[in-house]
């Protein structure tokens, strides 16, 4: 499997003034705005384990999940610091990949520091994505083949 761009995450501090900047200003287009738990202390160092998610991008493109834009307003922060681990501004870049195969080749070549792996639900069901460290300390998150759009 070749590796492929899957989004990359802003976590912001006003999701609505994000909106208006991105979508109203920027014209990107909603393509999925929910509310997800997940175990987000764990991968990004966050707060809590709710999080607002927002994806922006071309939703007439037929893989609308991918190369998009994700804000992440994380729901106990307002207001509060952010921790060691989690920010604000550029969060993470993800991309899909074979994840078990990709953990193993950076570990062969000791990169990606302790990976922190989840089993994440989606709308398609469950799936493992973990996370690693770049040498400059940027989450990549890995995420297995490709997501598709759910029924309505």
């Amino acid at each position: 499997m070749t590796p492929a761009i899957h989004h990359t995450v802003l976590a912001v501090r006003d999701l609505e003034q994000s909106l208006r900047f991105y979508h109203d200003g920027i014209g990107l287009d909603i393509v999925q705005d929910r509310t997800v738990e997940g175990d987000w202390p764990a991968l990004f160092g966050a707060p809590t384990r709710s999080l607002r998610v927002v994806f922006l991008g071309d939703s007439s493109t037929p893989d609308v999940y991918s190369g998009v834009l994700e804000l992440n307003a994380f729901e106990s922060d307002l207001g509060s610091a952010p921790t060691e681990r989690a920010h604000y501004g550029l969060t993470m870049i993800s991309y899909f990949v074979d994840v078990e195969a990709t953990l193993a080749r950076l570990a062969a070549l000791g990169l990606g520091g302790e990976p922190a792996r989840v089993d994440q639900q989606t709308p398609n069901g469950t799936i493992t994505i973990a996370t690693v460290r770049d040498p400059d300390g940027v989450t990549v998150l890995l995420t297995p083949g490709s997501i598709t759009r759910a029924a309505s």
